[in-house]
């Protein structure tokens, strides 16, 4: 990077439009808030923006379709942009995810310099240079050298694990310990160190190097305060969450089992971390990702970066206070349902019921807004669950996402195996199916106002059949959905009415 000009400092930068792109992800729906009580202008470049409306931010932002990958837009996107941030992350995408990264990373370069950025600001990962690295670690290193190699300054962040409610580091950590009562210890658990930071960390990073011009044109190791082993990750959070585990040493026979290989099945069957995420991440374990300079405290003075008890105390806190900003979940959507948009059209099957319901329609709204997640599916729970598996067992997502939020249902989030397609608030959530099926999918709960003061409740079920298969899922299942879809309205009616 050196022999990059550095961005000119300036009073007026707030005047500046900036760029942020994968601001549907987990850093990303972080950032955009926080750069918005700073005073920046900020806009948006998604695949998917309806993904962004339900964000309370989104109507203080420019939000620009497009799609780096495809190199569509871009040029609409960085018009006018004196900063971007590149958060772009294509593991969720495709096997071939260093293939997506390296595409994306050179079409937006290229963009940027014609569009004459000033700066770009990269979140990277660490790594030693000069070694072989695992295939993720060196496809994020691989892409910060690619932005700059297109002449472009670029301020590169490189950081191991990011500890913070709903990061998919953290929530690997988390579903391991409290759902197993013994994790078996692969050598590298115990060997291989890393410096995992706080997610309050890496955002104050992301945002203060705007005012610190030095920054430009520089790479920035960062980390917490301390580094340990994997297995002292683990034990740390068991005793965290007061749980006694069990980490029985099996280095013995790390050399005949492909540990990475064997810990993703177990992770994608145990969490809801699904395992073509998983095994990437984990091959990286065998990596030492440790901070090898400060030059990150002696730029950064006022930053005092947190250790790793405190980073999980503090993601603990949010998860129990439904305080959770973001999740890994939120821009990941699966490969057979990549968005659609509900068109009434030939060819679609609807099943529509409808109750009359004695209270207000806010109260009915609040009820299925409330569905999935933690309460479960209402009605014959337990055949969603077999569902779910069913789904698990054929690559899909299964019910493994959770929700957000145990009660509100934001637009564009996942829900289970669902994805929030349309939010009216008070009144109607539309979810669109994103388990495996042989055609397209959706529920729609509707609570329509009555003049007495008590409500309609609607409940639709629509599916749009691919071919022969189609119409005989949809049919031969139709007389359990008949059941399940009569018990789930009574039953919101049930609890809207008892919950006066």
């Amino acid at each position: 990077m050196a022999g990059a000009a550095p961005l000119r400092h300036t009073a007026n930068i707030f005047m500046q439009t900036i760029l942020v792109t994968g601001a549907t992800g987990y850093i990303g729906g972080r950032l955009v808030p926080r750069l918005l009580e700073k005073g920046y202008k900020v806009r948006c470049l998604a695949r998917h923006p309806d993904h962004l409306k339900g964000r309370l931010w989104a109507a203080k932002t420019e939000i620009v379709p497009g799609d780096v990958y495809k190199n569509e837009n871009l040029a609409a996107a960085l018009a006018g942009v004196e900063v971007a941030y590149y958060l772009i992350h294509s593991m969720a995408d495709a096997a071939d995810f260093e293939r997506h990264e390296e595409i994306s990373a050179r079409n937006f370069s290229a963009a940027a310099v014609s569009a004459g950025v000033k700066r770009v600001v990269y979140l990277g990962g660490l790594g030693r240079e000069g070694v072989v690295l695992s295939k993720h670690l060196a496809s994020r290193q691989r892409v910060g050298r690619l932005l700059a190699e297109s002449g472009l300054s670029i301020t590169e962040f490189r950081a191991a694990i990011i500890v913070g409610s709903g990061s998919i580091s953290f929530e690997i950590i988390r579903y391991l310990v409290e759902r197993l009562p013994f994790i078996p210890c692969f050598r590298y658990l115990k060997r291989t160190r890393c410096q995992p930071v706080a997610i309050r960390d890496v955002l104050s990073y992301l945002i203060n190097c705007l005012d610190k011009p030095e920054t430009a044109g520089r790479r920035i190791e960062i980390g917490g305060l301390g580094t340990y082993t994997y297995l002292e990750l683990l034990e740390f959070f068991a005793v965290a969450r007061g749980l006694k585990r069990w980490f029985p040493d099996i280095s013995c026979m790390s050399a005949i089992i492909p540990s990475a290989a064997l810990s993703a099945d177990i992770i994608g069957l145990l969490t809801p971390i699904p395992k073509i995420f998983a095994r990437p991440l984990l091959e990286s374990l065998e990596y030492e990702v440790v901070c090898t300079n400060s030059d990150a405290l002696a730029l950064f003075p006022e930053i005092k970066p947190l250790d790793y008890q405190t980073a999980v105390k503090y993601a603990l806190m949010r998860i129990s206070e439904n305080a959770v900003e973001t999740t890994w979940a939120m821009s990941v959507i699966p490969e057979q349902t990549r968005p659609y948009a509900f068109i009434d059209r030939e060819g679609l099957i609807a099943e529509e019921r409808t109750l009359g319901v004695n209270v207000p329609a806010s109260r009915v709204f609040e009820t299925f807004c409330g569905i999935g997640g933690g309460r479960g599916w209402f009605y014959l729970n337990w055949l969603w669950t077999l569902r779910a598996l069913m789904d698990r067992a054929a690559g899909g997502i299964g019910m493994r996402r959770g929700r957000r939020h145990p009660d509100i249902a934001a637009q564009g989030e996942p829900l289970d195996f669902w994805r929030v397609e349309r939010v009216m608030e008070g009144r109607l959530i539309l979810l669109r199916a994103e388990m495996k099926l042989p055609g397209k999918g959706w529920l729609e709960f509707e609570a329509v106002p009555r003049a007495d003061g008590g409500s309609v409740l609607r409940q639709t079920a629509y599916f749009e059949p691919r071919g022969f298969m189609g119409n005989i899922y949809w049919y031969a299942l139709y007389p359990i959905h008949k059941i399940i879809f009569a018990g789930l309205i009574a039953e919101i009616k049930k609890r809207s009415e008892n919950n006066k």
